[in-house]
């Protein structure tokens, strides 16, 4: 079976393995909340030997212009308190599903009928799942 190319091209991590208490992780969190995104949750994929990272956080935004704010706002706090810049970002162009990858980390900021067409929540269902709701709200 042959391995999708963007596993291929991936680099490795530095051996630091992130948690839900990693600066890292809470300076996303905290972005998607402060850009209104909704239902943000994270998979914790460490357990998964096929995984790419050792989490996706998955977020809601109701328009193009949402999903890109929140990927840019997450972007400046992740490079602000981490000193860390993406190793890689897709989808802004159309903005219905956008990525930030950070190798251990990668963030999917989604419109509803995307997130309801891929599923990845159901896709990665062996994973733990925690939800983050906004404790401003």
């Amino acid at each position: 079976m042959a391995t999708l190319s963007l596993l291929n091209n991936r680099p490795a991590s530095n051996g630091t393995r992130i948690n839900r208490n990693s600066k890292i992780f809470k300076a996303i969190i905290k972005a998607i909340q402060d850009k209104k995104g909704e239902n943000i949750v994270s998979l914790d994929l460490r357990k998964i030997p096929e995984a790419a990272a050792d989490f996706f956080i998955v977020a809601q935004a109701s328009s193009t212009t949402q999903v890109k704010a929140i990927c840019d706002y997450v972007e400046e706090q992740v490079q602000k308190t981490c000193l860390e810049m993406p190793y890689k970002h897709e989808g802004r162009s159309t903005a219905q599903w956008a990525l930030i990858d950070y190798v251990t980390v990668v963030v999917h900021v989604m419109q509803p009928d995307a997130r309801k067409f891929y599923k990845l929540e159901e896709m990665w269902c062996d994973a733990s799942s925690l939800m983050h709701d906004d404790p401003t709200a």
